[in-house]
């Protein structure tokens, strides 16, 4: 049988790059490739890490979605801000669906090369806790992990101190003539945020007149619809580490299973849930 091939110069395809950036060259590819350092012999270490690779760079894209979000919403321009966090919504989809790929991963073939891990967790992942100052989860201890890598820590402290995504939401409808008091929206921004009667019944009102209200009532879908993610993530993480490992402690020294399962009671967005049932 004749083997039929295709003529790319017919398509006018580019076949010499030996003075053109080509596609590898764009992406960095060689330096990302090579980012997979294997510490044990085990089949199974290379899933490990291209799994931890990828939940980092989605991660870095949703903190430049998310910045860029905030930033829109300070300046009372939300419609852009719409599609910024609509898109991390679907990457956390992307996110989320990974834990399924890592869970083809047994106990048995985990603990084969687990000990090369020595104290290296995701609980150190410092992108992580950039994503949980910005959606508001504030907790300066967690900056200690990275006392030893000063650009880390300058950049997670100044995020710890900065409104979170949810502060400028508040601060927006208190510019738009919601009565929200001081202590909502001129608060200690590194510490952790508390769910206000004032808030609620302001979030109430935009709900029950959503015509009136029509983009501070879709920004509160948008973050709903993060939160909702958010959590499908987290809890994702936790069935696939109980799922592998049962209720052995952390590589990082955390409980595992148990700290995993307190964190799902972490609600970023409190009002937003209340008014469901005071609707």
């Amino acid at each position: 049988m004749k083997t039929q091939t295709t003529n790319l110069d017919a398509y006018g395809a580019r076949l010499d790059f030996e003075r053109a950036m080509s596609y590898g060259d764009y992406l960095d590819r060689d330096a990302l490739l090579s980012a997979q350092h294997l510490r044990s012999a085990n089949h199974n270490e290379m899933l490990f890490l291209v799994i931890h690779h990828v939940q980092e760079l989605w991660l870095k894209l949703v903190l430049h979605e998310l910045s860029a979000a905030r930033e829109r919403i300070k300046s009372d321009d939300l419609m852009p801000s719409f599609k910024m966090t609509a898109r991390v919504s679907r990457i956390l989809e992307q996110m989320v669906s990974a834990w399924g790929v890592l869970a083809t991963m047994t106990l048995s073939e985990y603990l084969q090369f687990r000990g090369t891990l020595g104290n290296a967790s995701g609980f150190q992942s410092y992108q992580y806790r950039l994503l949980e100052f910005v959606m508001g989860n504030k907790n300066a201890v967690v900056l200690r992990p990275h006392a030893h890598r000063p650009e880390i820590h300058a950049a997670l402290e100044q995020e710890l101190r900065t409104p979170s995504l949810y502060d400028e939401a508040l601060r927006l409808m208190a510019r738009r003539g919601s009565a929200l008091p001081p202590e909502v929206i001129e608060r200690d921004w590194a510490q952790p945020y508390h769910a206000h009667p004032a808030v609620e019944q302001a979030w109430l009102e935009i709900y029950r007149e959503p015509e009136t209200h029509w983009d501070l009532y879709e920004l509160a879908e948008e973050l709903i619809d993060l939160e909702d993610l958010f959590r499908q993530w987290r809890f994702r993480h936790l069935t696939t580490v109980e799922r592998i490992i049962g209720f052995k402690q952390g590589t990082g020294g955390t409980p595992g299973v148990p700290y995993l399962k307190k964190m799902l009671d972490m609600v970023l967005f409190p009002e937003l849930w209340k008014i469901r049932t005071a609707l």
